[in-house]
């Protein structure tokens, strides 16, 4: 059935009324009363339109509000000042107490279903009294209009959905929100936050505060930025690395949080958004260390690589069999979502099967908490999370056992070192989402990732003991220098570093231009794979520390010692390529004169 009404509501008494102009001999283009523009109406039951998709129990506030009640019947879009059918720019009518009805009965056509801009498809579930569908016509469509006077007003771009969306994930988006970040909880829960509310910070916003979304995975920080009246918000939803990727694709968000990198897949799911591991869309946010944990009494302070696999996939299964006390292990692990397992899977597992007596978590402070209360416990958190708990040092075949510390987290030495990591769209979506990102990477924003209690990317001088097994020369340089807290890491049989260097090398010279360079003496050891001869590895060590010196000449510091040293003193067993790249390495020392 087609009508022909008048839109003018709260204007006009034949809008409100909803009075049908319809004439099939007589055609009329405008309201005889205000002489507004008639529009078409087609009313329409669901299953007259193909994948119309249901949107159930939409809040605008929590639905312990008392005054929050149902609509039946809401259209899809205003454009214009007319209704139209769309899968975006939703909107929840507010009653005159200012609080938002529940949205019970909503449905959204997708565009290839509307009829025509100018015509308004109306869905409704099952059949309804015309009189009854008038009445919230009238009052659901003047409070559609006062909604859209005021965004278009405040100026105010429409809130889009995506299409077919499903109706547990739609939500209302808070309002003014500048910014929005999805994926990790390990970035997500405490890091964003923290970065989120220094940006805000940085572009001079007061009134900050940190407030709970509508459930435990969002949070939202706002302030109120310089020249505006209302807070301004950054939303951040914190559940896995995964969500980032699906999150963008749907845009649902600007920016997303991982704890690993993109995998080949995803990124050609959005390839369309541009190249996701090109250096303008994949950001290196900061370090971590998957951290292995046992309960503090646990007198084991350093296990094998190999020696973990067996444990966690339940071939030992006693503490005795790797020289602790005799005690049944009770192995803790993330659960399958989780960026934390991933990477411990990848590096630790390597093929093998996680014991199906293992204990899962949702939650790396939950895993901690369990370990730290359990003698026979052992587990595997992020850096941050070790909060009760001890943390044993690691070592791969062939290599020193290292614990996760500032230094060897920072150069990528400790063996389950791992990047976090922010990916952006190749073209930004708004002024902020640039913004940001280069707060995050500043000097500034590494601050946060610091205080955060993960490894920042700012380079800092540290003492560190050298191994006995060094060669003497490099005992001999070192003595009394510092190692600074970035390596420079190389691709496979070539000099060309990997993307993190050039910031790094920017960092390094920050460094020294703050101190002036007064008395300071750069020295740079190049490493190697034990691929090919020990000659060839050694001239291989020696080409990559001599591409880090160029890199360093161009920035107006000159190296004093460049020395390369091929395959001793590796960092990773050479039996596998993530472990042969760890290993091909440049190190800088700085030591007063």
């Amino acid at each position: 059935m087609v009508q022909r009404i008048c839109t003018n509501y709260g204007k006009c008494a034949l809008a409100d009324d909803h009075e049908d102009f319809s004439n099939e001999n007589e055609v009329m283009n405008s309201c005889p009363l205000c002489d507004s523009a008639l529009t078409d109406v087609i009313d329409m039951a669901l299953s007259d339109v193909k994948n119309v998709a249901p949107v159930e129990n939409l809040y605008a506030a929590s639905k312990e509000d008392t005054h929050l009640a149902p609509i039946d019947n809401l259209y899809a879009s205003l454009k214009d000042g007319r209704l139209r059918p769309a899968n975006e720019d939703r909107f929840v009518a507010p009653r005159e107490d200012n609080t938002v009805p529940a949205v019970e009965n909503m449905y959204v056509a997708p565009r290839e279903d509307r009829i025509e801009d100018s015509v308004l498809v109306r869905c409704r579930s099952r059949p309804e009294p015309r009189q009854k569908v008038n009445s919230i016509f009238s009052d659901l469509a003047l409070a559609l209009v006062c909604i859209a006077f005021l965004v278009v007003a405040a100026g105010k771009d429409w809130i889009k959905a995506p299409q077919n969306a499903n109706a547990a994930e739609i939500k209302l988006i808070h309002r003014n929100a500048i910014l929005r970040l999805a994926g990790s909880d390990i970035v997500g829960d405490r890091l964003g936050p923290a970065l989120a509310q220094a940006f805000l910070q940085s572009q001079g916003a007061t009134n900050l505060q940190i407030i709970p979304g509508s459930n435990s995975e969002e949070k939202i920080v706002e302030g109120v930025l310089p020249g505006d009246t209302d807070p301004s918000s950054i939303e951040i939803t914190a559940s896995d690395s995964t969500r980032a990727f699906t999150s963008l694709a749907e845009e649902t968000c600007d920016i997303g949080m991982t704890s690993r990198r993109i995998k080949p897949d995803e990124a050609a799911k959005l390839v369309t958004l541009g190249n996701m591991t090109s250096a303008g869309s994949e950001h290196i946010l900061g370090l971590d260390g998957i951290a292995v944990i046992v309960n503090p009494s646990n007198h084991i302070s350093e296990l094998r690589k190999d020696e973990l696999r067996r444990i966690f996939a339940g071939d030992i299964t006693d503490w005795s069999q790797v020289g602790s006390s005799r005690g049944a292990i009770k192995v803790y692990a993330r659960d399958e979502q989780s960026g934390v397992f991933e990477a411990f899977n990848n590096v630790v597992l390597a093929g093998k099967s996680l014991a199906t007596s293992a204990r899962r978590f949702a939650n790396s402070n939950a895993l901690s908490d369990a370990v730290s209360g359990d003698p026979n416990g052992i587990g595997f958190v992020s850096l941050p999370d070790v909060h009760n708990t001890k943390s044993i040092a690691v070592s791969d075949k062939g290599a020193e056992a290292l614990k996760p510390t500032r230094l060897t987290v920072a150069t990528e030495d400790y063996p389950l070192s791992r990047r976090l990591y922010l990916y952006t769209p190749g073209t930004a979506r708004n002024k902020y989402m640039q913004m940001f990102v280069e707060f995050t990477l500043s000097k500034q924003g590494q601050e946060v990732v610091a205080e955060s209690g993960f490894v920042s990317q700012n380079v800092q001088p540290i003492a560190q003991t050298v191994s006995d097994g060094a060669p003497e020369e490099y005992k001999l340089l070192t003595e009394g220098a510092q190692r600074l807290s970035t390596d420079f890491r190389f691709q496979a049989g070539k000099s060309e570093q990997d993307s993190k260097a050039q910031a790094d090398l920017d960092r390094i010279a920050s460094l020294i231009a703050d101190q002036q360079g007064v008395g300071s003496r750069i020295l740079l050891f190049g490493f190697s794979d034990n691929l090919g001869t020990p000659e060839a590895s050694q001239a291989l060590s020696l080409d990559q520390a001599k591409t880090v010196e160029s890199e360093l000449v161009q920035r107006g510091i000159k190296p004093a010692v460049v020395r390369g040293y091929g395959s001793v003193l590796q960092v990773a067993s050479n039996d596998t390529s993530d472990g042969r790249e760890m290993n091909r390495r440049v190190e800088i020392w700085i030591k007063k004169k």
